[in-house]
């Protein structure tokens, strides 16, 4: 019999989220979201399985993650844009080109280049976010997600409903993982038990600059070592530090101007 009772204990455990606010979901101690994010994006397999998420930061490009779509065919990917639930609403668009960031480098814990920039085969109406100016610690700061829904990874499988988490940019020496100052950001675990986790790659982090959302990074990994997530601040890559790459890569190149024609001769 107690046998039977430690069994039924242990498969409760299991079922249950730890570390998180009753009825919240994904980001670990997170919420449902309470707004729209129109430049919100669920990237999904050809399955329509959603596997990671990223923003619309122009009408026809995304960026997220580089782990996210590495070694990936656009063709069999599709992106649904400005839903807070990844399996209706929104906006559905193709993917027509996959950009990784030169710098990113597979080998787990990599610091840095984790990006990727996704251009869409038609561009989409809805607005996308700007890219911010400057991230410094102390920066108030909201992470977007559809992870898992408890720290261990397996544990769940996410949630449909986007989760929103209020945290900030802290020092980087708080993220003790292999990390990249210059171009990362080191994100505050708020309680010591809150933060990304499995399936919240490539998510947006955010902040508010004169009433509006700006992007300042896309989650990357945890800042530790520990499989367990949230038991230390998350990173995420700046895609302030790598603007100027972005917009290299997403601005139209001048058409070359048209051959001059001699003046006649006087």
């Amino acid at each position: 019999m107690l046998k039977r009772v430690l069994v039924v204990l242990l498969a409760a455990m299991a079922l249950t989220p730890v570390g998180q606010a009753t009825g919240a979901g994904d980001l670990i101690g997170g919420r449902e979201a309470d707004e729209a994010y129109p430049f919100v994006v669920s990237l999904h397999s050809a399955s329509g399985k959603a596997f990671c998420a990223g923003s619309l930061i122009a009408a026809d490009w995304l960026v997220t993650a580089g782990h996210c779509v590495d070694g990936k065919k656009p063709a069999n990917l599709s992106a649904r844009i400005g839903s807070n639930d990844n399996t209706q609403g929104g906006e559905i668009a193709n993917l027509a080109e996959i950009v990784v960031n030169p710098a990113y480098n597979p080998v787990p814990d990599h610091a840095g280049g984790d990006l990727a920039l996704v251009r869409l085969a038609a561009p989409v109406k809805t607005a996308p976010i700007t890219i911010g100016a400057v991230v410094a610690p102390g920066t108030p700061t909201r992470m977007l997600g559809w992870g898992q829904t408890c720290p261990t990874s397996g544990c769940d499988k996410g949630t449909a409903k986007l989760q929103q988490l209020d945290t900030r940019i802290v020092e980087g020496v708080r993220c003790t993982a292999k990390f990249d100052g210059a171009v990362e950001l080191c994100t505050d675990n708020p309680g010591g038990n809150s933060g990304s986790c499995y399936g919240d790659s490539g998510g947006p982090e955010i902040a508010k600059v004169d009433e509006k959302w700006v992007l300042l990074g896309t989650i990357s990994r945890p800042g530790n070592a520990d499989p367990v997530c949230a038991t230390s601040p998350s990173i995420a890559t700046s895609v302030v530090a790598y603007a100027q790459w972005i917009a290299e890569k997403i601005t139209p190149a001048a058409a070359p101007a048209p051959p001059s024609t001699p003046a006649p001769p006087a």
